[in-house]
């Protein structure tokens, strides 16, 4: 598609367009696309659910769809099942499928936006689970080299909300994703009110399912339909910081919510309750806006365009900075742009 428009295809809704979008729904058909047509000049973007960036300008270049949306059971033991999904499958389609065949694991991560394809680059984590704890492999393919590669989950490198592919921007093309998923339950009930929700829900006895429907009525409840209000989820990424830092901080704010960073060394810091501290939630400048309920949702109101919303943001991570001496970062792709 020539010139096209990708407002509809990215969740903040701003307006951006493209020289030229491919969709190829077969990855087979890759290195073909790639001798020929509008991809042979190389891909300036390689583009999901739109869930996960923010257009603070044009892509100068082709932009690359995965549309394959085949899932399959490969096998596994008698503990786990190995799933495969193409790129691009609906993140929370595979979930609410994976629960339906009986397994377990993904429920924490329900409603999450965007496709499979997208999730081990930011390792998507939510209530406590991130994707990393049941990814086997990643099936990508390396344009510059003309190569296919497999990556095991050690080789993914994954971080909080990093992976080698995040590492390196449009080096590899994930192309499909198998998931090492669990025939028997190990909930995780403990974190940002799913057990409150479920004994709201009447539920005594909680399964995987249960606890999905949990996780989906908090974010409902929480997190702006981007249907409705434009916006990409969490903005901002939790910050890490070191824990003679998280310790001084909470002698100063000993309301300040801190949890354990991977380390000893270190403490995750809440960085909705930074922003809410510095006034933000509900703040708004024209159509670039914070959700009024969670402050770690940036909004588009209907027309901001990416810059309007980037410059928010970058106002926001200063005066958190210029208060708490911490700084805090972006979770979404910026195209068009540097923060």
């Amino acid at each position: 598609m020539r010139d096209a428009e990708l407002q509809h295809r990215n969740t903040f809704g701003v307006a951006a367009r493209a020289p030229w979008l491919v969709s190829i729904d077969d990855a087979a058909a890759l290195p073909r696309a790639l001798r020929t047509g509008p991809l042979n000049d190389g891909i300036a973007l390689t583009l999901g659910g739109g869930s996960n960036l923010l257009f603070a300008g044009d892509p100068t270049g082709a932009v690359l769809e995965l549309s394959g949306r085949r899932i399959a059971t490969l096998g596994g033991d008698g503990e786990h099942a190995i799933v495969r999904a193409d790129a691009g499958v609906i993140w929370h389609e595979f979930v609410m499928h994976s629960l339906a065949q009986g397994l377990a694991g993904l429920e924490n991560l329900a409603l999450i936006p965007g496709t499979v394809g997208a999730s081990p680059i930011q390792n998507i984590g939510a209530y406590g689970v991130e994707v990393r704890d049941f990814v086997h492999a990643v099936e990508a393919f390396e344009p510059a080299s003309g190569q296919w590669h497999r990556f095991d989950n050690a080789a993914c490198e994954f971080a909080y909300r990093d992976s080698r592919f995040k590492q390196s921007p449009d080096r590899y093309l994930i192309t499909a994703v198998e998931f090492a998923l669990p025939r028997a339950p190990a909930l995780k009930l403990d974190y940002a009110g799913i057990g409150e929700e479920l004994a709201a829900m009447g539920v005594s006895a909680p399964t995987p399912r249960t606890v999905a429907d949990a996780v989906i009525a908090i974010r409902r409840r929480k997190l702006p339909d981007p249907a409705l209000l434009g916006n990409a989820g969490s903005f901002f990424k939790n910050p890490i910081v070191a824990a003679a830092q998280a310790e001084a901080l909470l002698a100063q704010y000993p309301a300040m919510p801190v949890f354990r960073g991977a380390d000893a060394d270190t403490r995750k810091l809440s960085a909705a309750w930074l922003i809410d501290a510095c006034g933000w939630k509900g703040h708004r400048d024209g159509d670039a806006g914070v959700s009024a309920a969670h402050a770690l949702v940036l909004v588009n109101h209907g027309g901001a365009s990416g810059l309007q919303l980037l410059d928010l943001a970058r106002r926001i991570a200063d005066s958190v900075h210029t208060r708490f001496a911490v700084a805090i970062e972006p979770e979404p792709r910026i195209v068009g742009a540097r923060w």
